[in-house]
């Protein structure tokens, strides 16, 4: 029997109409950072080109680590942001959290990539 999927929330949830949207500063765990940074990826688009970005991240840190080659890691990175930073720039139009969150944001990428491999948000 398959895993229920479940999308992740409306940004409008995160940003309602007439109102301040959320600095991401201001959160103070990841705890509370991460059901923000869904509403970030509500576009099906945005968490499919985040899911490639990270799988092509994956395959260069191994490549890196099989070849020798730090090069890898560099290649690695413009593949994870460049990916979803299209995502947001192009399809979700909004600005990725990483500029003002950068480690939660980044940790934000591998909890949502491990909830997309458990059926917890959809793809």
């Amino acid at each position: 029997m398959p895993i229920p999927t479940q999308a992740a929330p409306s940004p409008r949830s995160a940003h309602p109409a007439g109102a301040t949207p959320v600095d991401p500063r201001s959160f103070r765990s990841f705890a509370e950072f991460y059901p923000f940074y869904l509403t970030e990826h509500s576009d099906r688009t945005c968490r499919r080109l985040h899911f490639a970005g990270s799988t092509l991240a994956l395959a260069c840190l191994a490549l890196m680590v099989a070849t020798g080659h730090a090069a890898w890691l560099l290649v690695g990175l413009l593949c994870g942001y460049g990916f979803a930073w299209v995502g947001h720039f192009v399809f979700e139009k909004n600005r990725p959290a990483s500029f003002k969150r950068p480690l939660y944001s980044f940790m934000g990428d591998w909890a949502m990539y491990r909830d997309i491999w458990r059926g917890k948000v959809s793809l």
